[in-house]
C-alpha cells in the first residue's frame, strides 16, 4: 500500500486516542516481551519501578518479580483497568508521562515499553529526570519486526504506508535524550508461535488499524491476509513461526 493511496495519515494525538477504547483486546492480541528483557533492566532486585504507558501491562507483570514496589501509570482507562485487574499489587495512575503523580527522587528505574514515541519528548523527559534517583536508570523497550522475516516486515508496511523502512543494526543505534546519559543498547531475539488468525487480530489493535475509514481498515486486512497467502513461508498454514526484535535502550540521570 502506498503512501498515496486513501486519505492521509491521521496525526499522532489522534492515533493514540485510538487506544482509549480498548483493554481486553490490547491484552489478548499484543506480545508481550521476552524474559531476557528483565536481565538488562533490572539485573539485581530494585526497591522501585515506574512503568510508563504501561498499557495493560505487559512488562508490569514480569517487573514485579523482581521489585519491592512498582508503579504504573497509563493514560487509558480501559487498558488501566486490565492491569490493575491483572496485577492488583501495583500500585497505579491515571496519569500522563508529561505529568507525574510520584514523588521526585523516588525510581530505581522508570520503564517506557511501546510507548514512547506517544510521549511530548522534552515534557517527559524532565519529568522521568524528576522522578528517578541520582544514578537511576531509564530502559525504553521496542518490540520490531525482524528483518529476516519478509512476510511480517510487508504487514508492517501496509499498517505504517510511506514510514521509510528502518535499518535495523547490532547494536541499535542509541539516540540522545534531555538530561539522561545513554548506557547501552541491546537487541534481544525470541519467536512466538501464534496461529493466523491471532496474527490478523493482533492488527486489528494497532492504531492505523483502529483510526482508519472502516473501508480503508478492510482494505488495509485484505492486504495482510493476501501477504500470508503468497508468502512461501506462511502460504497455506494456520500455524505460524513469528519471530521477533526486542530493542532495549538504557539510559542514566546522572549523579
Amino acid at each position: 500500500m502506498d503512501a498515496s493511496d486513501g486519505p492521509a495519515a491521521p496525526d499522532m494525538p489522534t492515533l493514540a486516542r485510538s487506544f482509549q477504547g480498548i483493554g481486553a483486546d490490547y491484552e489478548q492480541h499484543r506480545p508481550g516481551f521476552p524474559a531476557a528483557v528483565l536481565d538488562l533492566l533490572v539485573p539485581q532486585p530494585f526497591e522501585s519501578v515506574l512503568d510508563l504507558g504501561a498499557g495493560t501491562g505487559k512488562l508490569t507483570e514480569l517487573l514485579v518479580t523482581r521489585t519491592r514496589r512498582v508503579t504504573a501509570v497509563e493514560p487509558s482507562a480501559a487498558m488501566l483497568a486490565v492491569l490493575t485487574a491483572k496485577l492488583p499489587e501495583v500500585r497505579a495512575y491515571l496519569a500522563s508521562a508529561e505529568a507525574l503523580p510520584v514523588e521526585a527522587d523516588s525510581q530505581d528505574l522508570v520503564t517506557v515499553a511501546q510507548a514512547f514515541h506517544w510521549f511530548d519528548r522534552e515534557a517527559a523527559c524532565a519529568e522521568i529526570v524528576r522522578v528517578l534517583r541520582p544514578g537511576g536508570r531509564l530502559g525504553l523497550l521496542w518490540n520490531t519486526p525482524d528483518p529476516a522475516c519478509a512476510w511480517d516486515v510487508a504487514a508492517h508496511q501496509v499498517a505504517h504506508p510511506g514510514m521509510p523502512l528502518v535499518e535495523r543494526s547490532d547494536p541499535p543505534r542509541q539516540e540522545e535524550l534531555p538530561g539522561l546519559q545513554a548506557v547501552d543498547a541491546t537487541a534481544v531475539r525470541w519467536e512466538e508461535h501464534l496461529t493466523r488468525h491471532e496474527y490478523l487480530q493482533r492488527w486489528s489493535t494497532v492504531s492505523t488499524f483502529l483510526s482508519a475509514p472502516r473501508p480503508l481498515r478492510a482494505q488495509m486486512m485484505a492486504q495482510v491476509e493476501d501477504i500470508l497467502d503468497r508468502d512461501p513461508d506462511t502460504a497455506g498454514r494456520e500455524d505460524l513461526l513469528l519471530p521477533h526484535r526486542t530493542e532495549v535502550f538504557l539510559h542514566r540521570r546522572p549523579r
